[in-house]
């Protein structure tokens, strides 16, 4: 068994659509970032990755790489995935968490945890993604970003 815990934020600008573990989200701004700028998805990955040993996401998915230039996180992910498999491992369970002022986020966790669910290949069972504020208090508080963190158990032999 190994555990990886990863972490994102991005602020928040206009232009951009929002999107948060894989699901466009109706509001007014959207994430910055080299790719979609997915923070949910981006601590997901990071924590499979430090739960593999491979360091972080920008060491496999560099922003000055232009084949990247607005990917879908999802599709960095999917990769992540295919790095897991290939090492011998499989997802025993994955929790995250959303810190976001607005908006409201609640209404769309479960969707969330299917595009998560099926972008790993695991049942929606080992998928848990929360949301929380910080009250007002700080950047995110202001609505200038989003933030994620995520928890990652990963069970198997290595290959």
């Amino acid at each position: 068994m190994r555990v990886g815990q990863g972490a994102d934020a991005h602020r928040l600008v206009s232009g951009r659509p929002l999107v948060l573990g894989g699901v466009a989200i109706p509001f007014d701004r959207g994430l910055e970032g080299h790719s979609d700028g997915d923070v949910l998805l981006h601590a997901v990955a990071s924590a499979l990755l430090g739960a593999l040993g491979e360091g972080d996401l920008g060491r496999h998915f560099p922003s000055s790489d232009p084949g990247l230039a607005s990917v879908a996180s999802t599709e960095i992910l999917s990769r992540v995935a295919g790095m897991l498999a290939a090492a011998g491992f499989v997802i025993g369970n994955l929790d995250a968490t959303i810190v976001a002022q607005a908006p409201r986020l609640a209404a769309h966790l479960p969707k969330m945890e299917g595009v998560i669910a099926d972008v790993l290949g695991v049942g929606p069972d080992r998928v848990n993604v929360k949301v929380t504020s910080t009250d007002g208090l700080g950047a995110i508080g202001r609505g200038e970003g989003i933030a994620a963190q995520a928890v990652v158990l990963i069970v198997g032999s290595p290959a």
